[in-house]
C-alpha cells in the first residue's frame, strides 16, 4: 500500500507534500513556487554558526518592497543578497504597445517620487529621434518642474531615512516640507504625482496665471525651513553615530559598480550630468555641484540637503528666464493635443475650440482624431538620452522602426544600478547598519522593478 505521506524526514524516495505544485495549461506547465532559493540557503548554513534571516519585502525599513536575504554571524552581516521584482509593472513593455505620446503616462509611474524626470528623459529621446527641439519656454518650464521635483524627492529620502533610523521628527518635518512641493506641482500641472505633463515637443499647456508668484513664495518657505534639518539632525550625536562611517563605498567601488548621483558625489567625484553633459540649457544656470570625500551615509545626507539649496538657486533663475512664447512645437503632425485650449473650468477643451473643429473645419477634426488615436510616426533609429535625476543617471533608450509606436523602450534606472552597491556597503557591518546604508542609497522600487 503506497502513500504520499513521508514516513521519515530523510527518505529520498518519498515525495515531499510541501514541494511546489504544478498544473498544465494551454501555455505549458505552471508551477506554484514557494520560497525561491530559501531552502537552498538554509541547507548551506545548517550545522554552522551562521544564521540566514529574511528582511523584507514587507519590512518597514527596507525603503520599499525590497527583500534582503542576510547571512549573519552574531550581529555581523557576512553575506547580503538582494531580491527585487515585487513591484514589477512591465512599464517598458507596455510602452511598446502604445503610441509615443501615450508612453508618457506609463514612464511617469516608474520612479514615483521623481516622475517629471522620467517624463523628460523619455521625451528628450523621442525628440532626438524626430530631430526636433522643444521651444525655449517649454525647456525652461521643464527645468523648473524638475528642480521642484528634485527637492521633493530629496525630502522623502531624508524623511524615510529618518523614520527608518528612529528620528521621527525628521520624518514629520520632511513630509511637511514635501507637501509644499506637492501643492506647488498640483497648482502648476494639475496633479500631485504621475503628471504626464511633459510631452514630446514641449509641455501639455502653459503655466497657470500667478505661477511665478507662487514659485517665489515656495522658494522663500523652503529657504526658511531647510536650515531646520541641520539644526535637528546634522549636529545630532545619535544621528552621527548611526551614519558616520556607515555604508562606506569609495570612489573606485562606485565606478566599478556604475553607481551615480549623490552616492558617487559623496566619494569625491563631481559628476553631475547637468554640468558634464548639459541638456535643456542647464549650462546657462549658475549652480554648484556639492561633493564630499567621506563616502559614507552621513556625507550622502549632507549632500542631499545642499542639493536642495542648489535647486532653489536654479528655480529662481528659471523663473527669471521665463519669456513669453509657445510651449509646444509648431508642427501640427507632432503636437498633441493639437492646439489645445483649456475651458473656463480648467478642464477639457474650451467651447470656442470645440465649435471650431466641430463646425468649421472637418479637416481639423479628422486630423485631431487620427493624431490622438494613431499617433505620429518616428523615423527609424535609436537614441539614448541621459539626465541627472535625484538618484543619479536616468536614461531613456528608445528604438523606432518608423512606426507610431516604439519598437523597444528601456530605461537606465539609477535605483536599479545603485542597488548593486548594497552588499559592498553592508557586508562586514552590523544588522542595524544595513538600514542606514540602504536608506542612504535612496532606492525607489517602482523605478528599480518598473
Amino acid at each position: 500500500m503506497s502513500t504520499d505521506v513521508p514516513t521519515t524526514d530523510t527518505d529520498p524516495t518519498v515525495s515531499d507534500p510541501y514541494a511546489a505544485s504544478s498544473r498544465e495549461t494551454t501555455e505549458g506547465t505552471v508551477y506554484t513556487v514557494t520560497g525561491g532559493d530559501w531552502d537552498e540557503l538554509l541547507g548551506e548554513s545548517s550545522g554552522d554558526e551562521r544564521i540566514v534571516i529574511n528582511m523584507g519585502p514587507q519590512h518597514p525599513s527596507t525603503h520599499g518592497v525590497l527583500r534582503l536575504v542576510l547571512e549573519i554571524s552574531g550581529e555581523t552581516v557576512t553575506d547580503c543578497r538582494l531580491v527585487i521584482g515585487y513591484l514589477h509593472t512591465g512599464i517598458e513593455k507596455n510602452c511598446e504597445y502604445r503610441t509615443w505620446t501615450q508612453g508618457v503616462t506609463f514612464v511617469t509611474r516608474c520612479d514615483y517620487l521623481a516622475p517629471l524626470f522620467t517624463e523628460t528623459a523619455y521625451c528628450l529621446s523621442i525628440e532626438r529621434l524626430l530631430g526636433i527641439e522643444a521651444p525655449t519656454r517649454a525647456q525652461v518650464i521643464r527645468v523648473l518642474l524638475m528642480e521642484i521635483n528634485r527637492i521633493g524627492s530629496h525630502l522623502v529620502a531624508l524623511a524615510t531615512g529618518g523614520m527608518e533610523l528612529g528620528a521621527l521628527t525628521g520624518m514629520t518635518n520632511g513630509f511637511r516640507e514635501r507637501e509644499e512641493v506637492l501643492h506647488l506641482l498640483e497648482f502648476l500641472t494639475g496633479l500631485r504625482m504621475n503628471h504626464a505633463f511633459i510631452r514630446p515637443g514641449g509641455v501639455v499647456q502653459d503655466l497657470p496665471e500667478g505661477a511665478e508668484k507662487r514659485i517665489e513664495e515656495f522658494c522663500d518657505v523652503m529657504d526658511s525651513r531647510l536650515p531646520g534639518f541641520h539644526q535637528l539632525l546634522t549636529g545630532n550625536a545619535i544621528w552621527q553615530q548611526r551614519l558616520v562611517g556607515i555604508g562606506y563605498l569609495p570612489l573606485d567601488g562606485c565606478l566599478s559598480l556604475g553607481v551615480t548621483g549623490p552616492i558617487l558625489r559623496s566619494a569625491g567625484l563631481a559628476w553631475d550630468l547637468r554640468k558634464v553633459d548639459p541638456y535643456l540649457g542647464y549650462e546657462q544656470y549658475d549652480f554648484e555641484v556639492p561633493t564630499d570625500t567621506a563616502a559614507d551615509s552621513f556625507a550622502r545626507y549632507k549632500l542631499r540637503v545642499e542639493e536642495m539649496h542648489q535647486s532653489l538657486r536654479i528655480i529662481r533663475q528659471a523663473v527669471a528666464a521665463l519669456e513669453p512664447g509657445p510651449v509646444m512645437v509648431e508642427d501640427a503632425k507632432i503636437a498633441w493635443p493639437a492646439k489645445l485650449s483649456i475651458g473656463a473650468d480648467g478642464m477639457g477643451n474650451s467651447l470656442d475650440h470645440v465649435r471650431k473643429i466641430m463646425g468649421q473645419s472637418m479637416e481639423s477634426l479628422i486630423h485631431h482624431f487620427k493624431l490622438v488615436t494613431e499617433g505620429f510616426k518616428v523615423p527609424p533609429g535609436q537614441a539614448y538620452v541621459p539626465i541627472e535625476s535625484p538618484r543619479g543617471e536616468l536614461g531613456a533608450h528608445l528604438v523606432s522602426d518608423g512606426g507610431t509606436r516604439p519598437l523597444r523602450v528601456h530605461l537606465r534606472e539609477p535605483s536599479f544600478v545603485n542597488l548593486q552597491a548594497a552588499p559592498a556597503m553592508c557586508e562586514g557591518g552590523m544588522v542595524s547598519d544595513v538600514i542606514a546604508a540602504l536608506a542612504s542609497l535612496d532606492p525607489v522600487m517602482g523605478g528599480c522593478d518598473r
